[in-house]
Order: structure tokens, then sequence, then C-alpha cells
């Protein structure tokens, strides 16, 4: 498995990212994330984007990191906000999320970012154990979902 940097519009990142919304379409049905993205969110050292690659090239995982400050969507100055943590279907279960989670830690700490902070759904069980069993907890709710019932926020200190 091999872990790149990529920027947020690669052709690539661009593919996982279609899969992720459509399985969002099917888990809360409707259009996907409506969350403001923009590739320059994803740009060091404000953020990163990162995708797993099989031996034989293929994209299996993306995740990415962004950098928030204190703003009226309920974030706090120093939180890195992970998005599109993503692994396709037949290589779920082998641990890639848990690589690319540790990955993206590790970049977001290294920026001097001093929390992770997180947004999934309820409708996301899977996501929300590999959150848990990583050490985030429920904070506050923040985002472009902040408001919504199933909208579920995680936070986990980055300490260096």
């Amino acid at each position: 498995m091999n872990i790149r940097r990529v920027s947020f519009d690669h052709p690539d990142a661009v593919k996982l990212n279609d899969a992720v919304q459509a399985e969002y379409g099917v888990r809360y049905g409707d259009g996907g994330d409506a969350t403001h993205m923009d590739p320059a969110h994803f740009e060091p050292p404000n953020g990163v984007y990162l995708i797993a690659y099989a031996e034989d090239g293929t994209p299996v995982a993306s995740g990415g990191w962004r950098a928030q400050d204190t703003n009226d969507e309920g974030n706090l100055d120093g939180d890195a906000e992970l998005k599109r943590m993503y692994v396709i279907e037949d290589m779920r279960g082998r641990g890639l999320a848990r690589r690319v989670l540790a990955a993206l830690e590790d970049d977001a700490r290294a920026a001097g970012r001093s929390r992770m902070v997180l947004e999934t759904g309820a409708k996301q069980p899977e996501a929300v154990a590999l959150y848990e069993s990583s050490g985030y907890e429920p904070c506050a709710k923040f985002g472009y979902y902040r408001f919504h019932e199933l909208s579920l926020c995680y936070a986990k200190p980055l300490n260096p």
C-alpha cells in the first residue's frame, strides 16, 4: 500500500469523491454532502489530501484535512477538519481507513494544528466505530450540517 499526497482535484481524488458522494446518497437519500469544498483548502500548509493506492496503482482509499479557525460554523482556532474519508467497498476491513487517518493526524500535527475535528452521520456506523476506537470523542456540533439531527461531531486533541 502506498499513500500519496495529491491535489483535491486530481483525477483519482475526483473518482473517489464521486464514489463517497454516491454512498452518501444511498445512505441518506439525497444528493450527497453539500459542504463547500475547494481544492485550495487542501494545499499545504493549510491542509492535505491523501490517496492510498494498491500495488497495481488502483486508488483504494482517500481522506484529507483542512485548516479551520474560529468561525460562524462552530470551529475553534487550531482545528483541522477531517474530510472525505473513504475506502472502496472491495478493500474495506483491511485497516486502510485507520492508516489514512493516522497519516492525516500526523500531517495536521506537523502543520501546527491542535485538534482534529470531524462530522459524520448516524447512518455511518463503520465510520463512528473507527473514530471512537481511534480516540475521538463527541464534541459540540459544527459545520454545514450542525443543525441536522443525523449529524455527529467528534474531536481529538493533536498533542505534539
